[in-house]
């Protein structure tokens, strides 16, 4: 075995053994454990625009449009009946929300509402449905833990992958009844996640939600799908036998359908309809053995439209299990809150800093900048910032800033467009005047900013290298 640098043990937390720290997770365990979130069943739908479509143009007693909203009925009973909490949905963008400039395998919503997406035509008259970032943000935390490389987004309007079927699932006058967290899956720009890595997933989603400590009922909906294809010399294929084939096996064995490569998808239900392997994620979050109580299938035009309900025969998990888990979310940042003065950037600080943020992030336009300079005031209101945080920017609040939920490299964006460099900052967090701050540097005069080309010599440069030359 090759030698460890000198003090390396003596650098290393003392990690207690696994059996210790297993007995000392059940001794943690609290009452509040017995009020678990649960997963109560899933809605497997698709998200076709027509849904949407007739829907908004009350399509109701048209014959070609009546099996749709036939389909929906026995599923709006049921969550009515049910009444969960929460909607997990598992849906694709269609290139609306999330650009190839920035194209994610896993895209898990984080934010406290979400918006309908304008897809060229306006925006559906739908009202904006309420997140649930604190389940999102323990989700987002376990599924990282399980080595799944998310993605998190806020701020993002959604389109009819989500809300075509949802508005068909729910009520939603004057609002809906409960609250979402979305899951986008990057289906459209290859490569793609395998069948096998959406059904992981769902295993490690069922984890998650079943560790969170608070009574909430979840329902979890795949959409996407059935076959069809909308490109190229093949658009308009369809195949009822492997829709009605694939829906059997989803059902009774999908462990078979993570065998089957993207390309046998696309083969057998159209290259679109390979979105079905989302389908997954939702069965892998459900237990072995599932109860279907509902299904439907209409092939009216281009898309095969399919409605499935399945519930849970599953064992409740064991309480220590969960403590056990919800240690193995937080082990990575486990006594993090020791070090002092130190402030992780963790998915909560995201969301409570988001309007901050982005206000200081566009001071990478031109105009903003400009604006920002001549006259913040106009620019807080626009951006809806609280007084609170208007109050942290006009103080130029450093350490206010970074206990608020900013992130550093916003301060610096802030700095380079006032005129004060990094070091500037740095000396303000720690609450010392900079010349006493630049005596603990090896060079005192290095000071520096991320100012480019628009911003003028600054007194602090000169100082600087004055410091330099006397030394």
């Amino acid at each position: 075995m090759a030698a460890r640098p000198w003090g390396f043990n003596s650098l290393l937390p003392h990690h207690k053994p696994n059996e210790a720290r297993e007995n000392e997770s059940r001794s943690q365990t609290r009452l509040e454990d017995f009020n678990m979130a649960k997963i109560i069943g899933a809605v497997a739908t698709s998200h076709s625009p027509t849904i949407g479509f007739a829907l908004d143009r009350q399509k109701q007693d048209d014959p070609a449009w009546t099996p749709i909203f036939k389909a929906y009925e026995p599923v709006q009973r049921w969550l009515e009946e049910k009444k969960p909490d929460v909607l997990f949905l598992i849906f694709n963008d269609h290139v609306t929300s999330f650009f190839f400039d920035h194209y994610s395998a896993f895209a898990l919503g984080i934010d406290n509402a979400y918006a309908v997406a304008d897809e060229g035509g306006g925006a559906r008259a739908l009202p904006a449905v309420k997140g649930h970032a604190a389940l999102a943000q323990h989700i987002g935390a376990s599924l990282v833990a399980d080595e799944f490389d998310m993605s998190f987004f806020q701020d993002k309007a959604l389109d009819h992958g989500c809300f075509s079927p949802l508005s068909m699932l729910w009520p939603h006058e004057p609002e809906w009844p409960g609250a979402m967290i979305p899951l986008q899956v990057g289906v459209l720009q290859f490569p793609i996640p395998s069948a096998k890595r959406c059904y992981k997933l769902g295993r490690s989603l069922r984890r998650a939600i079943e560790s969170y400590p608070e009574d909430l009922k979840v329902v979890i909906v795949a959409t996407g799908g059935l076959s069809h294809q909308v490109h190229g010399e093949r658009s308009g294929y369809n195949n009822t036998e492997w829709d009605m084939q694939f829906l059997e096996m989803i059902e009774k064995d999908p462990a078979k359908l993570t065998q089957l490569r993207i390309a046998e998808y696309a083969e057998l239900g159209g290259f679109e309809g390979a979105e079905v392997i989302m389908w997954l994620i939702m069965r892998g979050a459900l237990s072995e053995n599932i109860r279907k109580i509902h299904q439907t299938y209409y092939l009216p035009t281009m898309t095969a439209l399919a409605t499935a309900i399945y519930e849970n025969e599953a064992v409740e998990p064991m309480v220590d299990t969960n403590q056990d888990y919800r240690n193995h979310v937080q082990y990575q940042l486990a006594g993090v809150e020791k070090i002092e003065g130190t402030y992780p950037f963790t998915l909560g600080r995201s969301v409570k800093g988001y309007r901050l943020n982005k206000f200081l992030h566009r001071l990478i336009e031109p105009e903003h900048r400009r604006r920002f300079l001549e006259d913040p005031e106009p620019l807080f209101e626009e951006s809806g910032l609280t007084s609170e945080e208007r109050d942290l920017v006009r103080r130029r609040d450093w350490r206010g800033m970074i206990q608020y939920g900013a992130i550093f490299f916003m301060l610096e964006k802030l700095g380079a467009v006032v005129g004060v460099s990094n070091l500037h900052i740095y000396a303000a967090m720690r609450g010392q005047p900079l010349e006493e701050f630049l005596k603990t540097r090896n060079q005192p005069g290095a000071l520096y900013s991320v100012a480019g080309k628009d911003a003028k010599k600054l007194d602090w440069e000169q100082a600087g290298a004055g410091k330099q030359k006397g030394k």
